[in-house]
């Protein structure tokens, strides 16, 4: 056995992948840094009957996949709101509580990956496509994940998941068949350091933090969608989603306060209260879908924690 110093080196290697694996199984990114701490506990424990039959990465994607499919024995799936029915028409409608039985789906910061996990698997990141893994049974979930993401041979597979290959292989067939049915029409996603992108992003903060609901309505597509996690209310085409930003959640000019980010492969801003003291507390993350023609979705998820894991402050300063 290595001494210790090369095994946790080992280890460390694949530890942003693996939290990638474990936030596509589970759609969420607290339940997935921990099962990916459980993953090199056990790891660790378990090191000296590694008998290298299959690499290092395979035994632990065994490990990582299996506690997620533990953990997901007696969990319902993460949904966002458009996972729980049609939009509102009435953007002054009160807001639809959600009940205790519905979990929701959460965003995944890119400074808890590293770049090259980003780069390499940002289209299979997106949330229409994290929400779509949700339907999937959960060992259909792991197959695909394995097989057409992380590209693990039929062989692989079924060393991680303890099963056939002809049971892989028929599984894989049925996982590819329903995300064809759930999976939204999503553009072809473009580089979150793309310019252009960048500068709808500015645009969007900037109406945000002033108020302004003339430049609101310009980086709006017409068939733009807007969800708050965390309730049961979204809405779909710009005409309901401006009044209702305008009219309960932009608020007076230097009400927010926001930062850039980035989230899921997607360009984000983490959004901040003004608080009675002059500061900015932190409200929670922002996830946007951003096109050349202007902004198609907006997804809210109001958890400070999410701005913590983006590496960013809790408080700013007032003015």
């Amino acid at each position: 056995m290595p001494d210790e110093e090369v095994l946790l080196r080992e280890l460390e290697r694949f530890r942003h992948e693996l939290v990638a694996h474990c936030y596509r199984m589970m759609g969420s990114v607290d339940e997935a840094e921990d099962l990916v701490q459980e993953t090199y506990l056990n790891a660790w424990k378990g090191y000296r009957n590694f008998d290298g039959r299959a690499s290092l990465r395979v035994w632990l994607y065994r490990i990582a996949t299996n506690a997620c499919l533990t953990a997901l024995r007696h969990r319902s799936r993460r949904v966002l709101p458009s996972g729980l029915g049609a939009p509102s028409d009435d953007p002054d409608a009160p807001i639809r509580e959600l009940d205790g039985e519905v979990a929701m789906l959460q965003p995944m910061p890119h400074a808890l990956l590293d770049p090259a996990t980003i780069v390499g698997s940002r289209e299979t990141l997106r949330l229409g496509i994290i929400a779509s893994l949700q339907h999937l049974p959960v060992s259909q979930r792991a197959v695909l994940l394995l097989r057409d993401v992380l590209s693990f041979s039929a062989a692989d597979t079924a060393k991680v998941l303890n099963t056939t290959s002809t049971a892989v292989k028929s599984s894989l067939q049925r996982a590819r068949g329903k995300m064809a049915e759930v999976t939204p029409q999503l553009e072809e996603i473009a580089e979150p350091a793309d310019p252009e992108l960048n500068a709808l992003l500015n645009r969007y903060i900037s109406a945000i933090e002033t108020s302004d609901a003339t430049a609101l309505a310009e980086v709006l597509r017409d068939d733009a969608t807007l969800q708050q996690a965390g309730s049961r209310t979204w809405f779909s085409g710009s005409k309901y989603c401006l009044p209702f930003l305008v009219n309960h959640v932009v608020g007076a000019p230097g009400s927010w306060r926001m930062l850039p980010t980035a989230a899921n492969g997607q360009l984000a801003a983490a959004g901040y209260q003004l608080q009675a003291d002059g500061t900015y507390a932190a409200y929670g993350l922002v996830v946007l879908e951003l096109t050349k023609t202007g902004i198609a979705a907006i997804t809210s998820f109001g958890d400070p924690r999410l701005v913590a894991k983006c590496g960013l402050p809790l408080v700013l300063e007032g003015a």
